[in-house]
């Protein structure tokens, strides 16, 4: 669990567990419309269409990591559990099928952690 590996404060806490509940999309929308942010507006700082904005809030188009990235700078949210959160959904939607996706998430685990351990530098 993140909170074991890592110090949050009681905030980024919330943020985290709270992102968990909610798809991508809907963050950001959410913190889009708390902003008082228009479509249209952030679709211009992200040099897209408003319609491919408004899908992706929709869930109906998943961003690109770099598109979430500029997101959580413009809606001003913490960029690492934006892309925590953006990440975890595609691994989620690509196994959730799979009778076999939890194993198959620990044994990913160990082998990120394996492959971190012995990077070439």
């Amino acid at each position: 669990m993140l909170i074991s590996k890592y110090h949050f404060t009681f905030d980024t806490y919330c943020q985290v567990n709270i992102f968990k509940l909610k798809t991508t999309g809907e963050i950001i929308r959410e913190q889009r419309e708390v902003k008082g942010l228009l479509l249209r507006q952030v679709a211009a700082q992200l040099d897209i269409d408003v319609a491919i904005l408004s899908k992706i809030e929709r869930g109906e188009r998943k961003a690109t990591r770099e598109q979430i990235a500029k997101l959580a700078d413009i809606l001003k949210l913490n960029k690492d559990n934006l892309l925590i959160q953006y990440l975890s959904e595609k691994i989620a939607y690509e196994i959730a099928d799979d009778d076999l996706a939890n194993e198959a998430l620990k044994v990913a685990e160990e082998r990120v952690e394996y492959l971190k351990a012995h990077k070439k530098k």
